[in-house]
């Protein structure tokens, strides 16, 4: 691991989402109608006993693969509370709890599958939570990342670097992180990345535990 859990950062990361958990969805009304596709696209690899990390509001219920098994957690209780709404709106079943991808309260080897969209870069420190994830996926499972990352271009990148505070304390998310290379540092094998979006800014990363 990479140190101790900065508690203060988390429950920053917490504050942002909740203050945000009631206009979430509306913010994102114009970027969703791209996102849908990558959503539908991750989640048809999923499959056996399913994690989702950072559920939000629900926004990727409506493309769970049906008849599986799923756990989905988010850090913001307020979010939670939004996407317990939706679950029984749709009418599913998913077991969500209130946890942190930096400390997952799983055995090891519990799930099929991890997956998580837009989430890894809000979490303080994704190289703990993805080394968590590698923990709780059984040997042969799949993690499935879909992702904003920063753009190795001299102007866009320095652009992204500059804005990154400002989004970040507003938002939540951050703009500028490597998450390719965070995944190597994790310890997790990339099976196949896809670049989506301008610039291939979004990647949706296939990965295997390393055990």
């Amino acid at each position: 691991m990479s140190g101790k859990i900065d508690a203060r950062a988390t429950a920053r990361t917490r504050a942002r989402y909740n203050r945000i958990a009631p206009i979430y969805d509306l913010i994102e009304t114009i970027v969703e109608g791209t996102f849908r596709s990558w959503r539908e696209k991750l989640w048809s690899n999923a499959n056996g006993y399913i994690l989702e990390v950072g559920v939000g509001t629900g926004k990727n219920f409506s493309y769970h693969p049906r008849g599986m098994k799923i756990v989905g957690i988010d850090l913001a209780d307020q979010m939670l509370a939004r996407a317990r709404e939706r679950a029984q709106k749709l009418g599913m079943t998913i077991d969500l709890r209130q946890g942190d991808a930096q400390s997952l309260d799983f055995p090891d080897n519990t799930f099929d599958t991890a997956a998580a969209t837009f989430v890894f870069c809000s979490v303080p420190d994704p190289i703990r939570g993805l080394r968590e994830l590698n923990r709780v996926v059984k040997p042969g499972g799949k993690i499935l990342l879909l992702d904003h990352v920063r753009l190795d271009q001299p102007i866009m990148g320095n652009m992204l670097d500059l804005l990154d505070p400002i989004i970040s304390r507003l938002w939540g998310a951050h703009i500028n992180r490597r998450t390719i290379e965070n995944v190597r540092q994790a310890g997790l094998d990339i099976e196949k990345i896809e670049h989506l979006g301008p610039m291939g800014m979004v990647k949706l990363i296939v990965a295997k535990p390393r055990k």
